[in-house]
């Protein structure tokens, strides 16, 4: 199952070199990106998993299956449509779900068979879901950090520093510039860290 979960997960490439905070930052934005950009490594069959354990604690429609992912992981993992619904017609196929028609929507139901399935591959789910904790608390770090930063009080410090206000533009600038970057092409990705590197060894004065 590790190994699985390692495959799945894959190794941290971004984000070494670049100091306690900036690798918490490459780090988890790295995660997001290879969780959707790159979400193909997450096998069907896990995401099957995953929706049988949403299921499990209540119906729900396809689109409620996409947020309640994205709010486990705290927005680390957002499935595509083009991902949950042709799952979900697998479930029902197998026998491990049923539909129930409501208005013009449908709302999915576990069956005792998908309820089995899931009870003999309940560590797996666990795993996956703790997985989601753990990222999500990560983001939840790095999001309040950006938060303290970008809302300190820019009056104060661009009376102690001058200029530090086009500082905090172009840092904000580069924090926009990479969450475009965080689903490209390991290649691209690649290319990034490279520039990331050289630029914080010229701002060191290295």
């Amino acid at each position: 199952m590790h190994h699985h979960l390692h495959h799945f997960f894959g190794r941290h490439h971004g984000g070494r070199g670049f100091g306690h905070f900036g690798k918490g930052f490459m780090d988890a934005g790295d995660l997001g990106g290879r969780a959707f950009g790159m979400g193909r490594k997450l096998a069907s069959v896990d995401l099957q998993l995953l929706i049988l354990g949403l299921l499990a604690e209540k119906p729900r429609h396809g689109y409620e299956i996409i947020k309640a992912l994205d709010e486990r992981s705290k927005g680390f993992y957002i499935p595509s449509p083009g991902m949950v619904y042709p799952a979900l017609t697998y479930l029902e196929e197998i026998g491990h779900a049923t539909v129930e028609v409501d208005g013009a929507r449908k709302l999915y139901h576990i069956t005792d068979a998908g309820k089995e399935h899931l009870d003999s591959n309940q560590s797996m789910v666990d795993a996956l879901f703790a997985q989601f904790d753990r990222v999500g608390e990560r983001m939840d770090r790095v999001r309040r950090a950006l938060r303290a930063e970008e809302t300190g009080d820019e009056s104060a410090a661009e009376h102690e520093r001058p200029g530090s206000k086009e500082l905090l533009r172009a840092r904000r600038d580069l924090k926009v510039a990479l969450a475009d970057k965080w689903d490209s092409p390991r290649e691209e990705q690649q290319r990034i860290v490279e520039i990331l590197k050289r630029a914080a060894a010229e701002i060191l004065g290295k």
